[in-house]
């Protein structure tokens, strides 16, 4: 089946067609039609109001449902490679960390918050490094924004090098619609993928009252066998959900819209493999589990006054997630040894903003945000039921030897506002502030420890000591920092705008949940420090957009410098691999972007986009170095460059059918995963430092489109590419390595997109 499948996806020219929303859909319209010839301008609201994507001072890159669809992106990979300077670290299913600009000392960032802030609508989902990230499905969504540099005025705290805003369709009063999509495909030899997404929008009483509801269900059986549980394709995915949207037009100036959404991502085990096994296999004791369950309610309320307009958000979410791992490449699986930490994240976001409407010489934006979180962990250690019975370890109920019950309160709380002074109609000014404040506090509720890693270690059998943990309350840290953005643009000719721009981005403080405590492993290992204060970061960047030949060619070019300064870091106590955060030093990230795009010939369009960046260790102290493993001159986690060709020609099958081929090459250097010492020993190299492969991937698709239906054969992953895109870089994970998915091959058919 699986060669019948490649022979004929090969023969018809397959690709999920990977043009971005700089270049749109040529395959909706006939190629003779004139429409054909034009590249799509692109409105994006990245600046909290509708602006033309050529008119906005800061580096965007947009993505349509269309091109999403059509392209097969159900998740966070395709942006990451389709977008400019950006690099997605997921070590399997919903453990995603995005690294822009440079801006990462590792592809893990355990305990920091997130460099760049990831959004849908309105609710921000990105947390810390170590906790499950949702791989949200993308399917019915307005359009999705890649901004790139600090987004710290409009966006926030956790915006310090961009911001992905993932923006969901509204309900139309005016008409009934419905689409579908369908997509089953095979990864490797006997690895089943299916796809299947529905929509519908049904007006309940006419330009007043709508309804739309979404449902989506996705069965991706795995391609990595674990040798430790004796699974086959262990990192099966079922991802299910749905959301539900009610729009009310109470007049032509007020609507309201209440929207309800869940999501079930469970994936059965990590991806992450153990090369030295053999390729896609990894082994552990047990399953590791990242999985997520998010449900979020919301209330928008927009109000049209003379001159201005008015939108009220509020946003509650609950998000229980899994995050069991094994442990036990901490002492090379000598003794069995892992995580079972369960947490429940409750979040309150409001968000109030009134804009002006534009077309006069001001345009201006003000707003507050608020946000309260809790997220209370369950930290379960666990050994082994035979493990404990073979070798006499007694005292404790089940295979736990450790539980700690904790819980952490975070609030922010901001003003922001931006201002534009349109000098001429070529000529403006912007200026943008955002003030608040953050603070965060952990407690502990309860639990026990043991003495098990040592008389494991130690060969002792008899029953451990077991000591209660009493509650606590952890020390509370607050910050509260301006962020500022300043821009001149300029259009010297009316196809090219041009821009100067200097922004500035923090991230929050952070609290070590094992603060003050020493190591039971060895007791003249270092004392975990309190916590990390906010890091300052500054980018100043130039860049141009153009768009000419009647919208047939457009360009986009930036170039950034950054300095980023009292960097959060990830470390790790050396005995027994407690992480912890800290401050160290400086860094400077300066780099090139562009984007290309062109109509050539009636049908066709190609496109190129990229970006070269180099991005170092400027600053540190010789403390600084010993507790975090950095020197100076170390590169940062990103590639010195990455980027795309695509090239896609629709043409006539028939008068009443259009046809679609295209091509896509996507290539992202290698980059270290992490500084190059051992935190507490700097003349030490350290044994999981290493350099993510140079790879490629290439992507092909052949589709035919009839009225509303479009069927799409695709290859993903032509040459099969087996590259190491993620280290993770601490010692506790016997498998420590992602890959690129194997070939996959599938049929895709949609309707009504």
């Amino acid at each position: 089946m699986r060669a019948k499948l490649l022979v004929s996806a090969c023969a018809a020219t397959l690709l999920t067609s990977t043009v971005s929303a700089r270049a749109q859909d040529t395959a909706s319209t006939a190629p003779k039609a004139s429409a054909s010839d034009a590249l799509q301008e692109i409105v994006v609201t990245a600046t909290r109001r509708p602006e033309r994507l050529q008119d906005v001072p800061l580096s965007v890159t947009a993505f349509s449902q269309e091109e999403l669809t059509k392209q097969g992106i159900v998740g966070y990979e395709g942006l990451a490679r389709e977008t400019p300077g950006v690099v997605l670290n997921k070590p399997t299913a919903n453990f995603n960390n995005f690294t822009a600009r440079g801006i990462a000392t590792n592809g893990y960032g355990a305990n920091l918050q997130s460099s760049v802030a990831v959004y849908i609508d309105e609710l921000p989902i990105s947390t810390t490094g170590n906790t499950t990230v949702l791989d949200p499905n993308l399917f019915d969504v307005e359009r999705v924004e890649f901004l790139r540099g600090p987004q710290g005025t409009l966006f926030g705290s956790g915006s310090l090098s961009g911001a992905l805003r993932i923006l969901l369709k509204s309900p139309d009063v005016t008409q009934y619609d419905s689409s579908a999509l369908a997509d089953v495909a095979l990864t490797g030899s006997d690895s089943w993928r299916q796809r299947y997404d529905a929509m519908v929008n049904v007006p309940l009483v006419e330009d007043k009252l709508a309804l739309r509801m979404v449902g989506f269900y996705r069965h991706e059986e795995g391609w990595v066998d674990n040798l430790g549980t004796g699974v086959h394709n262990a990192n099966t995915l079922i991802d299910t959900g749905g959301r539900m949207s009610l729009l009310l037009k109470g007049s032509d100036r007020l609507q309201i819209k209440l929207l309800a959404s869940y999501e079930d991502s469970n994936p059965h085990d990590s991806a992450l493999v153990d090369p030295r096994l053999g390729k896609y296999k990894r082994n552990s004791n047990e399953p590791d589990l990242f999985t997520g369950k998010l449900g979020t309610v919301n209330g928008t309320i927009d109000y049209q006054f003379d001159g201005a307009h008015f939108t009220s958000s509020t946003t509650w979410s609950e998000f229980d997630q899994q995050f069991f791992v094994d442990l036990a490449g901490t002492f090379a699986g000598a003794i069995p040894f892992g995580l079972d930490a369960s947490a429940f994240q409750n979040t309150f976001v409001e968000e109030a903003r009134l804009s002006s409407d534009p077309g006069g010489k001001w345009d201006w934006t003000i707003g507050t945000f608020y946000l309260d979180r809790r997220l209370d962990i369950n930290y379960l250690y666990r050994s082994d039921i035979a493990y404990l019975k073979a070798h006499n370890i007694t005292g404790v109920p089940d295979q736990y030897y450790q539980r700690l019950y904790t819980y952490t309160n975070s609030h922010e709380l901001a003003g922001f506002g931006e201002l534009t002074y349109h000098v001429t109609d070529d000529f403006w000014l912007t200026g943008g502030l955002r003030y608040g404040g953050l603070d965060a506090q952990a407690f502990t509720t309860g639990g026990y420890n043991s003495n098990y890693l040592t008389n494991a270690l130690l060969g002792r059998s008899g029953p451990l000591t077991i000591t209660s943990t009493p509650p606590a309350t952890g020390t509370k840290a607050e910050g509260s920092q301006p962020s500022y953005k300043v821009s001149a643009s300029f259009k010297p000719i009316p196809e090219l705008t041009t821009y100067a721009t200097i922004a500035t981005g923090f991230r929050a403080p952070v609290v070590n949940a094992y603060a003050g405590r020493p190591s039971t492993v060895n007791a003249n290992d270092l004392i975990i420090p309190n916590g990390a204060d906010s890091d300052d970061l500054t980018n100043y960047e130039i860049g141009a957009k153009g768009r000419w030949f009647d919208g047939r060619l457009s360009a986009n070019l930036a170039l950034y410098l950054i300095d980023w300064s009292n960097i959060q870091v990830q470390a790790n106590r050396v005995s027994d691999s407690v992480q912890f955060a800290t401050n160290i030093g400086a860094a400077q990230s300066k780099g090139i972007e562009f984007e290309i795009a062109a109509v050539p010939v009636t049908g066709l369009t190609i496109g190129l986009n990229g970006s070269f960046n180099d991005a170092r260790v400027t600053k540190l102290s010789a403390a600084e170095a010993a507790i975090s493993g950095a020197v100076l001159g170390a590169s940062l986690s990103s590639p010195h460059f990455q980027g795309s060709a695509y090239a896609q020609y629709a043409f006539d099958v028939t008068p009443d059918m259009m046809g679609n081929v295209a091509i896509n090459f996507q290539h992202v250097g290698s980059f270290p995963s992490e500084f190059p010492r051992v935190p507490g020993q700097p003349q030490t190299i350290n044994p999981t430092f290493g350099y993510t492969d140079s790879y490629n991937n290439v992507n092909m698709s052949f589709s035919v489109a009839r009225d509303k239906w479009t069927a799409t054969a695709y290859v993903e992953n032509l040459f099969d590419d087996a590259s190491i895109t993620y280290i993770h870089p601490e010692a506790f994970l016997a498998s420590r390595y992602g890959t690129m998915r194997p070939r996959t091959v599938g049929i895709r058919l949609t309707y009504g997109i």
